[in-house]
């Protein structure tokens, strides 16, 4: 269900919705730092590692936007790098363990650390993005971890991570919301008993990332509290363009960052290459109204999907699955993941389901159940028929009572066809 209102900045200017803020690359978010800055990227042509008028105005309003970024998330403005998006925030981190350890065990001297080979270890959870899952897989290790999430809660047991730790881990990398289920995971109490970890033995430091791509935007995140070495963060999951960053605590001294591209030494040689400064000036307005406005988009988008799941049930009934309910676990206040039951709702005819509401953000991309679904405990059958419908900070009562109708309507229509 896509938001169908305007946020309003601290300025009263309304935001540009995620749809403009995608199709102007940022543009209309940077007009609008101007308006409250002085700067605008009409006069911010240039590039920004050079010292003519038009280049220092740009890097003027980069600096503005790592400063927004960062706060948004707790953290530094130094220790925040920007990346085309999250993928590669997510590749870079996994690149930087695995030279890290390398780096470690040549120091070493015989190429043993902790007694183990010298191919590093990699833990995550089995519910991941593939840009994490993927990357993992097809990178030269050990071995990789991939450690299942419990079928009552839907969230990572840290003490199942724990468990899994070995002398030649190098990384673990737990994402902070699932994008399907909407489960937030508990990553503070695994970056607190992963530090004991590392204080207690006489190893390598095993890093710690989490994904907060489908987290910021919708709940509070926090680094410090979180206690993490990387933070992926993605840009258009909050109402920004497409672009990501990543935050590094202490980026270059306390925790190491290996670029895996070379070239002019932008973003201190981290990540060169120039600065796309429409998107960074996006991301950081799209950051600064998060950060002054978090609270009601929260409230907001917990009242509509209460709302949008009380609709369901009453249309639906008995035939509704909720398979975002895990009373244990936290979840996020926006997703809402069901199955509407009946085999002839399954498969394809689920995804030409989700074509006749392609006005609305409804999701269901395969005739394979979802894995990670599975993983949840959610039945097969259950799981063939799933559709997630996501709220945003526009979207009203009269939307839900729109979408429902039409999938109610169209429930109907293929049930009558199959």
């Amino acid at each position: 269900m896509s938001p169908t209102g305007n946020d309003v900045s601290s300025s009263g200017t309304p935001a540009a919705s995620p749809e403009a803020a995608c199709n102007t690359g940022g543009v209309y978010y940077c007009e609008q730092l101007s308006r409250i800055h002085g700067m605008s990227l009409w006069d911010a042509w240039g590039n920004p590692s050079s010292n003519y008028e038009a280049g220092v105005k740009a890097k003027a309003i980069i600096n503005r936007s790592r400063q927004n970024v960062a706060r948004m998330v707790g953290g530094k403005a130094e220790d925040i790098v920007f990346t085309s998006g999250g993928t590669e925030a997510n590749n870079l981190v996994l690149h930087t363990a695995l030279e890290h350890f390398r780096k470690n065990c040549r120091a070493a001297g015989e190429g043993h650390v902790n007694g183990s080979n010298d191919l590093p270890h990699i833990i995550t959870s089995n519910v991941e993005h593939d840009s994490i899952k993927l990357a993992a897989e097809h990178l030269q290790v050990d071995d990789v971890t991939f450690v299942p999430v419990s079928k009552v809660t839907a969230c990572v047991d840290v003490e199942d991570i724990i468990d899994a730790v070995r002398p030649n881990t190098c990384l673990i990398s737990v994402m902070l919301a699932n994008n399907e289920t909407g489960v937030v995971m508990p990553v503070q109490e695994l970056c607190e008993k992963v530090k004991m970890l590392n204080k207690l033995q006489e190893r390598i430091r095993i890093l710690l990332h989490s994904d907060a791509a489908q987290a910021l935007g919708k709940i509070p995140v926090d680094v410090q509290e979180l206690g993490v070495d990387f933070l992926t963060i993605v840009g258009h999951k909050f109402y920004g363009p497409r672009i990501g960053a990543l935050y590094v605590n202490g980026l270059g001294t306390g925790t190491p960052l290996y670029p895996m591209l070379f070239g002019g030494g932008q973003e201190r040689n981290f990540r060169p290459g120039t600065e796309n400064t429409p998107m960074i000036a996006g991301l950081g307005k799209a950051a600064e109204l998060v950060t002054n406005n978090l609270s009601d988009y929260q409230s907001h988008m917990q009242n509509i999907k209460v709302y949008l799941e009380e609709q369901l049930q009453d249309v639906f009934k008995d035939k509704i699955h909720f398979n975002s309910h895990y009373p244990s676990s936290d979840v996020l206040p926006n997703t809402c993941n069901v199955s509407i039951l009946g085999p002839a709702l399954q498969g394809d005819v689920m995804t030409s389901l989700s074509v006749c509401l392609n006005s609305y953000v409804v999701h269901h991309t395969s005739t394979r159940p979802s894995h990670v679904l599975l993983s949840c405990g959610v039945p097969s059958e259950v799981a063939a028929n799933a559709l997630r419908l996501s709220v945003g900070r526009g979207t009203t009562k009269a939307d839900v009572d729109t979408v429902v109708e039409d999938l109610r309507e169209t429930v109907q229509l293929l049930e009558k066809m199959n």
